[in-house]
C-alpha cells in the first residue's frame, strides 16, 4: 500500500528532537507536533513581535533562532510583525497598563526590524507579514464577531489580571482585546505552529480557542524560557537597562556578556548558540566558559575576526591590566546630569539593579569617583561637571 508520507533519516530525527527539546519550556501538543515533523509535511510556523523599541536584543533573539531550527528542517516560517498591536500593548506579565503607542513611533521603532532579524533567519525564505495588513481594513461589525466567540471570563481569567483587579486597579478594554487580536492573527496566517516566551501562555493559548472558533486545527504551541539579562534578575529588557543588542558593538557585546552572574552561563549557552552544554560544562574555570560564550555570540552576529579582536581587546584591557580612569578612557560613557541626582548611589545603582546592589559594590572597592576608590558609602561627596566614576570593570559614567 502507498503512502504519502516521507520518512525522516536519523538525523532528521535528531534535529526533530533538538527542535521539541533544546530550550524549550513546554509544548502543547508535544505528541501532536512531534508526528507532525515526522510525516514530512510543511507546517506554517509563526513568531509575533510588537515593535515597541528599535533594537532586538538576545532575548529576542531565543524565538528567533528556534523559528530558524523550523526553517532549517524545511517548514514555511512567517515573522509576524504586530504593527497594529503594538499601538494597543500587550499586557503580558504587567503589573500596570503598558503606555500606548502610535503610529509614528511604531514605523520609526520597526524600521530597522528585518535587517536584525535577517542576522538569525533567511529572510528570502520567510514570510514577513504585518497584522495591519487585516485589521486596518476590518471595521466593527468585524469586531463584534469576533469578541462574540470569546467570553469576559475567559478573557480575564489570566494571572496578572486577576492580581490587579485584586488591588484594585484598572484594566481597560483594549488590553482585554489584545490577546483576542493576537489569537486572531494565527487565523490569518493558518498557522500550524505558534513560538512564544513562556509569559506569552494565555495568548499564545488564545489562539488555539480561535482558530477552533473559526473551524480551524488548532496550532500547536512552542513555549520557550525568559531570558534574565546582565544584572541577573530581572527579565532582560531596554527598560531595565540590562539588555545586550544583536546589533551591539562586538567590543561592546564581549564585555557585557563577561559581566554575567556566573550562574547564568549554561542558561545562555542552551538558549543563544548551538554550543555543546556538554562541553562548556567540562571547562573548570567559569571566567573561562564565560569567555567562550562571549566569543562564540559575537561570532555569531559579527564574524569570527571580530569575535578573536574583541576577545585580545577585552584581555588586554580587563585581564591583563585593570584600568583607572587615569590609564584608559572609553569611548562610551553613561551620563547623567547633576540637576537629576539625589543621592550618588542614584549614579550606581543606574548601571546596576538596586541601591543595595549600588551599597556592597562601594563597600567592595568596586567604585572610583576621578581614580580614587573610597569604601565609605555614606560619605557625602559633591560632584561636577566632568566627573568620571568607574564602577566595576565595564561600566564608566560621566557627570555632564
Amino acid at each position: 500500500m502507498e503512502t504519502n508520507e516521507k520518512k525522516t533519516s536519523p538525523e532528521q530525527n535528531r534535529r526533530i528532537e533538538e527542535v521539541l527539546s533544546r530550550g524549550v519550556e513546554e509544548v502543547i501538543v508535544k505528541d501532536d507536533l512531534q508526528k507532525q515533523l515526522e510525516s514530512g509535511k510543511t507546517l506554517r510556523v509563526k513568531f509575533g513581535i510588537d515593535p515597541t523599541s528599535p533594537d532586538l536584543h538576545l532575548g529576542h533573539s531565543i524565538p528567533l533562532r528556534k523559528l530558524k531550527q523550523f526553517q532549517d528542517l524545511g517548514h514555511k516560517v512567517i515573522l509576524l510583525i504586530g504593527d497594529f498591536t503594538a499601538t494597543i500593548g500587550d499586557p503580558s506579565g504587567r503589573a500596570t497598563q503598558r503606555q500606548q503607542l502610535d503610529e509614528k513611533e511604531v514605523k520609526k521603532n520597526m524600521k530597522d526590524y528585518l535587517r536584525q532579524a535577517g542576522k538569525i533567519l533567511n529572510i528570502r525564505k520567510t514570510e514577513v507579514r504585518y497584522n495591519g495588513e487585516w485589521y486596518k481594513k476590518k471595521g466593527a461589525y468585524f469586531l463584534m464577531e469576533l469578541t462574540s466567540k470569546i467570553t469576559y471570563a475567559r478573557a480575564t481569567e489570566r494571572d496578572d489580571f486577576q492580581k490587579r483587579m485584586k488591588e484594585g486597579s484598572d484594566i481597560n478594554m483594549l488590553e482585554i482585546l489584545y490577546p483576542i487580536l493576537q489569537g486572531y492573527d494565527s487565523v490569518e496566517l493558518k498557522s500550524d505552529v505558534e513560538i512564544g516566551g513562556k509569559d506569552q501562555k494565555f495568548n499564545l493559548l488564545m489562539g488555539r480557542k480561535i482558530q477552533k472558533r473559526y473551524d480551524m486545527s488548532e496550532q500547536d504551541v512552542v513555549m520557550l524560557p525568559l531570558l534574565e539579562g546582565t544584572d541577573g534578575t530581572q527579565k532582560m529588557s531596554k527598560s531595565y537597562g540590562n539588555y545586550i543588542s544583536i546589533s551591539e558593538e562586538p567590543s561592546q557585546m564581549y564585555g557585557k556578556l563577561m559581566t554575567i552572574p556566573d550562574s547564568l552561563i549554561l542558561k545562555y549557552v542552551e538558549l543563544l548558540t548551538d554550543l555543546s552544554i556538554e562541553e562548556v560544562k567540562n571547562i573548570p574555570n567559569p571566567r573561562n566558559q564565560k569567555a567562550m560564550l562571549a566569543k562564540e555570540i559575537v561570532k555569531m552576529y559579527h564574524g569570527e575576526k571580530e569575535a578573536q579582536k574583541a576577545e585580545e581587546d577585552f584581555n588586554k584591557t580587563f585581564r591583563d591590566k585593570k584600568p583607572t580612569f587615569k590609564e584608559f578612557k572609553p569611548e562610551k560613557y553613561e551620563e547623567f546630569y547633576p540637576k537629576v541626582i539625589d543621592d550618588g548611589l542614584v549614579i550606581v545603582a543606574g548601571a546596576n539593579s538596586s541601591v543595595s546592589a549600588a551599597k556592597r559594590l562601594i563597600q567592595q572597592g568596586a567604585v572610583e569617583i576621578n581614580g580614587v576608590v573610597d569604601k565609605d558609602w555614606k560619605k557625602s561627596i559633591n560632584l561636577k561637571i566632568g566627573d568620571e566614576i568607574k564602577v566595576g570593570e565595564r561600566v564608566f559614567i560621566k557627570i555632564k
